[in-house]
């Protein structure tokens, strides 16, 4: 093993530059001469691959996104494609691949293994949605991030007497709603997996007025689940209480990373290093209940995340709590 290319694909994530790092400097570590890949599966394709020297890497540690850029590449899926980017890693004498991202990205990944490109995938993304890992790159960040939107919010509906909705990110996956509601005291929560009705937002929002010591309802909602300005103007329609949609939008993906960020992307990039060195490939880092641990990359891409019942359960559960005197 003698030169290890890194690169970040799909939506950027907060931690991802702390990965990097930690790959860099455990290849160098290990005798191995550290490339990076600029823009993803994208940079791959145009050979844009340069050894790793020119960037200061402890400088970016604390800096969000990513400092190797990244890109959605949907040609990659083309064999033709593909057969290039190999061409460019082959050329470059490129002997490894360390992928940080989402499941796009460990499809491409896989897609490398099976032409015979060792490859580890790293979790990347703010969703949370990579089931072979509790948590991703990204996640705890985004999370901090909507918490502490979501409690400025909170304050000034408090001096308004005000109804807040906020939508928050997550794709297909509710973790960003579910544990930013629990957080934040949210009364109404609704994941992509626990879509409540419109009709029934309406009708607990209109409950929850009918408390005349209350100053405020905060309505935490998952994406693409609702027209948040339609149903801002339906809640109003039904309470009388003036009504707010606020959508977090990508003020979720930035800012720096926290230490728990910085921690996990650190010992997934050393272990991805240790893994190839010992001719593993084909496989998907993560943790599960505070272990490093490895799944082939297919097997990844088809587990699912926890059953929707429990997610139900929990939303429930949570918005009693918070609505609780």
């Amino acid at each position: 093993m003698r030169k290890i290319a890194i690169l970040t694909s799909g939506g950027d994530a907060p931690g991802m530059n702390s990965a990097i790092r930690a790959i860099v400097k455990s290849a160098r570590n290990n005798g191995i001469e550290p490339y990076i890949v600029y823009e993803g599966f994208k940079g791959l394709y145009h050979n844009n691959i340069v050894k790793a020297n020119k960037i200061d890497l402890d400088f970016y540690n604390s800096i969000g996104g990513t400092c190797i850029y990244s890109a959605r590449f949907p040609e990659f899926k083309d064999p033709q494609v593909r057969e290039t980017a190999i061409k460019n890693l082959k050329e470059n004498d490129i002997d490894a691949l360390v992928v940080i991202g989402g499941d796009g990205s460990y499809m491409g990944a896989q897609l490398l293994h099976e032409s015979g490109i060792k490859t580890i995938g790293l979790p990347g993304t703010i969703d949370n949605d990579i089931a072979s890992s509790d948590f991703t790159i990204g996640y705890d960040t985004a999370l901090n991030t909507v918490v502490e939107s979501i409690d400025k919010i909170r304050d000034t509906a408090n001096s308004h007497k005000r109804i807040m909705i906020v939508e928050v990110m997550g794709n297909q996956c509710g973790d960003l709603a579910l544990w930013s509601g629990l957080a934040t005291g949210a009364e109404i929560i609704s994941t992509s997996s626990y879509t409540l009705p419109v009709e029934e937002i309406v009708e607990r929002a209109n409950e929850l007025v009918q408390d005349k010591e209350r100053r405020s309802v905060m309505i935490v909602v998952s994406e693409k689940r609702y027209d948040i300005a339609d149903l801002s103007k339906k809640i109003e329609e039904r309470t009388g209480w003036t009504t707010r949609a606020n959508s977090l939008g990508h003020t979720q993906r930035g800012g720096k990373p926290t230490a728990q960020e910085r921690i996990l992307s650190s010992l997934l990039g050393m272990k991805a290093v240790s893994y190839l060195i010992s001719g593993k490939s084909g496989i998907a880092l993560g943790i599960l209940h505070n272990d490093i641990v490895a799944t082939p990359i297919l097997e990844a891409l088809k587990m699912k995340s926890s059953s929707k019942e429990k997610e139900k359960e929990r939303a429930i559960a949570f918005a009693k709590l918070n609505s609780a005197k």
